[in-house]
């Protein structure tokens, strides 16, 4: 028998029904893209008269809650009988198999069976609190032992059920999560993040005078060397080789508020291929550099240099000190871009001057996902860990771990405030590999399980999304289908004026017009500006770590990529198909090969517009309007998802993908470097020929009178004179339907070769002939 086939992945977007808005909401308004989930919350407040062991002389204690199946144990703090935890657990209720919660309070030094007090609680018996309702007041209950006789020692406690928009949720002890323990319980805890501010500090370098260089009888080769933090930035050097030379560059950096780091400027004598002599710096602290926070010149300064010691040497009183001639100023005219521009969440000035108002509210529900694949082995079987991170301007957010599953349920709910539609938010779904031993995995990342990107200028005011988004990860041995991510999105406009408005408005703040960043600037700034998004975020609880803001960021979008380069070459193709499609009908009219009918009528047209100029601008706006009206009912229903096929990501070949990523610079060697290089040549080979025949027909246009061929440019101006005349004698739509005319003849007036403006244009000389 033949082999089975693999089936086919589903890529596709797909519309579900989650039971959300508004349909089974209960007690809060705050969860309307999401499902309902109860939970049983308690909060260990403290203790209060515990009596001590009577074996150690002290009293270590920690509480031990329990439900059917669950167990919740909090810190033990030692030699105290007044501690205090403030500790939040919740368990899901739907899976709660108990009917009352045990609440034990123990002693470490104590034997299993011994408790120092226990409670017991009737869960029928739970209030009920859903915000916005006030938190429930923490209560003090006396301790009983097992047999409900009252003993020394009371405990400070709340109990009530609530749903995951409770505030206490992002902080709880989760019961789903029991296998996690100690300090890896903050890994898996849900959080909302904030880029920190960030600026473009520009330090533009105009001169130094009076330096003293080390070698007094040689020409001191000076340049301006800034240090912030890791990024080291240097100017050309100087000209003018004396004392005081002079540079008038500028140096560029990214800072993020609070102001960590220190700007370090020092003057470098260059005296050799690799020696250099430092022969004065200055530290600046940026948090006196003046901001520039509207559209207004900043002032030049002189600072002082300090002359540098090195370690070890003497200090030396110096009576005339250097100078440094320089404009120093944190830039907020600039939108500080930490992502690609069309992927961009966020396209606001730093100035909050600059900013425009605000237009609407996103709403984003993670709900749930679905057919996970194991990305990691944990007691001999594979599991996943998956939690999601989603990025809309300088809000990150991050949901709760779901523990072990392949269908990890979260159904957590955000917002952001909308200033532009033209923007971007993207969810990421990861795998968590810090659960166990956290000291020990501080070296591993976390896999990416796929990734969707929403553009909010697809979605339709008000209206709910709720779909099936693939997550799709291409490796280098293909692309793989790690699952499937449901989401509820609404976009919400409260101001139409407004929205409308942005539509006439430039993409980004007015100085990237005015005074534009190159290219390579832009480039450079973002890679900084990721670099300390990940540093500071990589420090929050639970951190950000590097990988995801990579994956997130797309900090790789720009490596050669020859599938995303076939893709592209396609995605013009496909937009140029339009007017080739066009222009192929157009030529069967006017060959008469499609219908004689419809060949009158094109024609009676053209005589009518040519005839009555008026009809052709009123044509030229009525056709996109009937055409929109036409493509109405066709509209996409969805947003827009990865496509494979667009993407080629389903038929690249490994050799691609493998090139694809690689590392920069190559760490490929031998054959596998060759066939890259080849096949290489032979793309770039082809784009030589596509740009020689461009230049080719260029040329000879320009041939026409530049008297390269002396009779082809005398033909060519005495036919120019001519038509002057005749355009002058007679009125310009007679020569427009005459030309008109001759293009749609019938074929039988047709000779079927090329006419005679294409023959005389291909015998025109080109440099062609002058190529090596």
């Amino acid at each position: 028998m033949p082999p089975k086939e693999k089936p086919k992945e589903d890529y596709t977007l797909k519309v579900t029904s989650p039971d959300i808005g508004g349909r089974t909401v209960i007690g809060s308004d705050k969860l309307t893209l999401v499902e309902q989930r109860q939970f049983l919350y308690v909060r260990i407040v403290r203790a209060n008269g515990l009596p001590v062991n009577n074996m150690t002389g002290t009293c270590d204690p920690f509480v031990e809650l329990k439900i059917g199946n669950y167990k919740g144990i909090t810190r033990c703090f030692e030699q105290t009988s007044n501690p205090e935890w403030n500790e939040v657990y919740a368990f899901t209720r739907d899976r709660l198999q108990g009917g009352r919660l045990e609440i034990l309070v123990r002693d470490k030094e104590s034997a299993i069976n011994e408790i120092i007090g226990c409670l017991s609680f009737d869960l029928g018996d739970t209030p009920t609190r859903f915000p916005p309702n006030s938190p429930l007041a923490p209560q003090w209950y006396k301790l009983e032992d097992r047999n409900g006789v009252k003993v020394a020692g009371e405990l400070m406690l709340a109990a009530w059920i609530g749903n995951q928009a409770d505030d206490v949720f992002s902080v709880a002890w989760h019961s789903d999560a029991a296998a996690v323990s100690g300090k890896s319980v903050t890994n898996i805890r849900s959080n909302v993040y904030l880029s920190p501010v960030l600026w473009y500090l520009r330090v533009q370098v105009i001169a130094a005078q009076d330096l003293a260089p080390s070698d007094k009888n040689g020409k001191p080769e000076a340049y301006i060397k800034a240090v912030l933090g890791n990024l080291v930035s240097r100017t050309t050097v100087s000209k003018d080789k004396n004392p005081n030379p002079t540079w008038n560059e500028e140096l560029m950096f990214v800072a993020a508020e609070p102001f960590d780091d220190h700007l370090i400027l020092s003057v470098e004598d260059k005296m050799g291929a690799n020696k250099e002599v430092c022969l004065g710096r200055s530290v600046i602290p940026l948090h006196q550099v003046e901001k520039r926070l509207m559209p207004q010149a900043i002032g030049a300064q002189w600072i002082n240099l300090e002359k540098y010691v090195a370690k070890g040497e003497e200090k030396t009183e110096v009576k005339f000190a250097s100078r440094l001639h320089l404009r120093i100023f944190l830039d907020g005219l600039y939108h500080v871009f930490d992502e690609p521009t069309y992927y961009s969440s966020d396209l606001r000035a730093t100035s909050p001057k600059l900013w425009p108002e605000k237009i609407g509210v996103l709403e984003l529900g993670i709900l749930k996902a679905e057919g996970l694949l194991p990305t990691k082995s944990r007691d001999g079987r594979g599991t996943t860990d998956a939690y999601c991170v989603a990025k809309y301007g300088r809000k990150w957010v991050r949901t709760s771990t779901i523990v072990n599953s392949y269908a990890p349920k979260w159904n957590e709910q955000y917002c952001w405030d909308v200033y532009d539609p033209y923007t971007v938010v993207t969810i990421g779904v990861f795998d968590n590999c810090h659960l166990q031993a956290g000291d020990k995995n501080d070296g591993t990342s976390d896999p990416r399980l796929g990734k969707v990107r929403i553009r909010l200028s697809t979605l339709e005011t008000g209206r709910i999304y709720t779909h099936s988004y693939p997550l799709l990860v291409l490796q280098p041995n293909g692309l793989k289908k790690m699952g499937e991510l449901h989401l509820a999105v609404k976009f919400s406009c409260n101001n139409w004026i407004n929205l409308f408005h942005t539509y006439s408005q430039p993409l980004l703040p007015m100085m990237h017009y005015l005074q534009p960043l190159s290219v390579y600037q832009l480039d450079s700034l973002r890679h900084q500006a990721t670099y300390i998004l990940s540093l500071r975020l990589g420090r929050a609880d639970p951190p950000l770590r590097r990988e995801v803001l990579e994956y997130m960021l797309d900090t790789g979008v720009n490596r050669w990529s020859l599938r995303r380069a076939n893709a592209n070459c396609e995605r013009v193709m496909t937009c140029l198909s339009g007017i080739v499609v066009l222009w192929r009908q157009f030529d069967q009219i006017r060959h008469w090969k499609i219908n004689s009918a419809i060949t009158v009528l094109i024609y009676s047209l053209f005589v009518a517009m040519v005839m009555c100029p008026k009809l052709i601008l009123t044509a030229f706006f009525l056709a996109p309007f009937v055409l929109g009206v036409w493509c109405f009912p066709k509209r996409p229903r969805h947003p827009p998802h990865m496509d494979t096929k667009l993407s080629h990501a389903e038929t690249a070949q490994p050799d691609v993908l493998d090139e694809e990523f690689d590392s920069f610079p190559s760490s490929k060697q031998g054959e596998a470097l060759k066939t890259r290089y080849d096949r290489l040549r032979g793309i770039s080979g082809r784009l030589m020929i596509i740009i020689g025949d461009l230049a080719t027909q260029m040329e000879r246009i320009h041939a026409l009178v530049s008297w390269r061929d002396s009779r082809a440019t005398a033909m060519f101006l005495v036919f120019c004179l001519i038509a002057c005349f005749l355009v002058h004698k007679v009125q310009f739509k007679y020569l427009v339907l005459v030309i008109g005319t001759y293009a749609m003849r019938p074929p039988r007036l047709r000779a079927g070769i090329p006419s005679i403006p294409q023959n005389f244009l291909r015998r025109l000389p080109a440099k062609t002939d002058s190529m090596l």
